[in-house]
């Protein structure tokens, strides 16, 4: 498919996870692709060779404002966003810090808030665009000890409406896709955290908590990409300020579970 050709996609968080499968997926559709996030000389080399990778930290917004300038100015202008970056701290509201708080907040949502900020004009200039935020389905749902995350995802969903409700006018659509549980490095730290921390312990965990979505595994980072590619589209051309759930039937199952002898 070559549904991209010609257009420009920047990512943040995209070196690893769910924005790394995004990158590699718009590359491969046709997109000259700029994937920004941490560690970016210490990263295997990028998996299209399409995907410039740039060394940004998304909640300084001189550094965000000059990575979008530099995809600007090396490739003609913008069409796609994706902001994928984003970390998760444990705790409930009585355990969180005031600093692990502002550093979850900080990442999730500014970050986010920021690259939308200095990308919107250049998708304005274009004639229009798509911003896709990656969120979660702790948006809607919360497990618990997860106070500051679940919190930022909320707010992803609300800044997603806002700046698809204000930006139609120029042409720019704005969703968020919504996964379950996903196999990405941040998961695979979770298990670990909660694990024996031996590979075979993490494997485990992940496989236990992919037995909780109706599918019965977690997600590949590739099946999100391609609910973020496609609302990133053309063919997803009437598609704005949706929360699209990429969750393997995750928010349709009710908790409450019938006796065996009564199913």
């Amino acid at each position: 498919m070559t549904e991209f050709q010609g257009k420009v996609a920047l990512v943040t968080g995209g070196l690893s996870g769910i924005g790394r499968a995004a990158a590699t997926l718009l590359a491969q559709r046709g997109a000259r692709v700029v994937a920004g996030g941490l560690g970016a000389g210490d990263a295997a080399a990028p998996s299209h060779a399409a995907i410039e990778q740039v060394e940004v930290d998304v909640t300084d917004e001189d550094a965000v404002a000059a990575l979008v300038d530099r995809t600007v100015a090396s490739h003609g202008g913008l069409d796609v966003l994706v902001t994928s970056a984003g970390i998760q701290r444990y705790g409930t509201a009585a355990e969180t810090t005031a600093a692990e708080w502002d550093e979850v907040l900080d990442v999730n949502v500014k970050g986010a808030f920021l690259a939308a900020r200095h990308a919107l004009p250049a998708l304005r200039a274009g004639g229009g665009g798509a911003i896709v935020f990656v969120s979660s389905v702790q948006a809607f749902v919360t497990q618990s000890t997860v106070a500051a995350y679940t919190t930022s995802k909320g707010a992803l969903n609300a800044l997603a409406r806002s700046v698809a409700v204000d930006e139609a006018q120029f042409g720019v659509r704005a969703n968020t896709v919504c996964p379950g549980s996903v196999d990405t490095p941040m998961l695979r730290f979770a298990a670990r955290t909660y694990s024996d921390g031996s590979d075979e312990g993490v494997s485990a965990l992940v496989a236990t908590w992919g037995r909780s979505h109706p599918l019965g595994r977690v997600a590949r980072p590739e099946e999100v990409a391609e609910a973020i590619a496609f609302l990133a589209s053309d063919r997803a051309g009437f598609i704005t300020g949706v929360a699209l759930p990429v969750d393997g039937g995750l928010l349709a199952q009710a908790a409450v579970v019938l006796p065996p002898e009564a199913q």
